[in-house]
């Protein structure tokens, strides 16, 4: 269950009260399954005639423990694939490197006790002749290894499911947060006075530009509001945004910017989180075009590398510590990251030589 502290911050389960949950769930299958194969061997060996029922018992417990004791050898050299549940074919291809330790470990450990307790009994323990023994074995250990393999596949992609979404209302209430803070800090009030004031001063001069210039930030404002009502947005989106939000500063700063987009084609559908190009942007005018003379050149460009996409917004002007002052844009848009993809993406500031600022974001490429 998910609900709030007093002062708003999620609830949520920890990841080792997740695994915790999954591990006991597949204790307990595992104890009922083998229960079940106990319970089948019993009755088909009372149909039988047999008397002796400790020998079933005996042949599916020797089972059960010595496919437990391979299952977590498995499970104990395995961990590193859980990372490539979401896709299913190299999972599963993966998972099968360890059949061949089923088929020639089984066998020999599950029969060398059965002989073992036998003997300890005073009495033989029978069965066909060994190569109709390991042929039968490892079907019916391939059956099973198949069976708790799929059962495996299924507990791992629910945690998954359960932690992204978990992730996803923990970035779900960051965005609400995030929105109100652009409303009320970062798209501050001077941002309106100063595009209008520019607005004001173009319609004494050349009514299309201001009136173009008043489109543009009207398109600024309802993407804004248009953009805050998800944890995630397109690529193309969000440039569309900066493009609208370039245009008008443009305005603002005339003869003082240059910007040019270097965008990948194959990138345009990524998604990313909504409302994180734009404030990326602002940061380089609030901080670099605002404090200089010169022309500031500014570059957006995103690219794939692999199964990643990475997303630079750089300037030739700025200065690395004046970038960090404020802190907010920042640390807000690493929080929405490591909400929605952990550890799978980041936000870096890299100062540039001879001078300038990159904002590099790097994120997984999501659909």
């Amino acid at each position: 269950m998910i609900g709030p502290f007093s002062d708003g911050t999620p609830i949520v389960p920890s990841s080792s009260q997740r695994a915790n949950r999954s591990l006991a769930v597949a204790g307990i299958a595992w104890v009922l399954f083998w229960s079940l194969m106990v319970l089948v061997a019993l009755e088909d060996y009372r149909r039988d005639g047999g008397a002796a029922f400790w020998q079933p018992i005996l042949w599916e417990t020797s089972s059960a423990v010595v496919a437990t004791i391979l299952f977590l050898v498995q499970r104990r050299f395995s961990r590193g694939d859980d990372a490539l549940v979401a896709t299913p074919r190299r999972w599963f291809g993966r998972q099968l490197r360890w059949l061949p330790l089923y088929w020639f470990g089984f066998t020999p450990i599950v029969f060398a006790i059965r002989h073992g307790v036998y003997a300890l009994a005073g009495a033989r323990y029978e069965h066909h002749p060994w190569s109709e023994v390991f042929v039968y074995e490892a079907l019916k250990i391939s059956v099973f290894f198949g069976l708790f393999t799929t059962i495996g596949f299924g507990l791992l992609s629910y945690r998954e499911m359960m932690k992204e979404r978990v992730r996803a209302e923990q970035a779900g209430a960051l965005l609400r947060e995030a929105q109100l803070e652009r409303l009320t800090h970062q798209m501050q009030p001077h941002f309106l006075f100063n595009a209008l004031n520019t607005i004001s001063s173009l319609m004494h001069t050349d009514v299309a530009r201001a009136d173009a210039t008043l489109v543009r930030l009207a398109d600024v404002l309802r993407a804004t509001l248009a953009l805050g009502e998800r944890p995630q947005a397109r690529l193309r989106d969000e440039l569309r945004l900066c493009q609208d939000y370039a245009a008008v500063m443009a305005e603002r700063f005339d003869g003082r910017v240059t910007l040019a987009w270097d965008v990948d084609p194959a990138a345009l559908d990524v998604m990313l989180p909504a409302i994180s190009l734009q404030p990326l942007l602002e940061n380089v005018f609030k901080h670099t075009v605002v404090r200089r003379r010169e022309a500031t050149a500014i570059r957006v460009a995103a690219v794939i590398d692999g199964d990643t996409m990475v997303v630079r917004v750089e300037d030739d002007g700025g200065v690395l510590d004046d970038a960090c002052t404020p802190g907010i844009t920042v640390a807000n848009l690493r929080t929405r990251l490591a909400a929605l993809h952990g550890a799978n993406a980041s936000l870096a500031l890299i100062a540039l030589a001879p001078a300038g600022v990159r904002a590099e974001m790097r994120l997984p490429c999501t659909c």
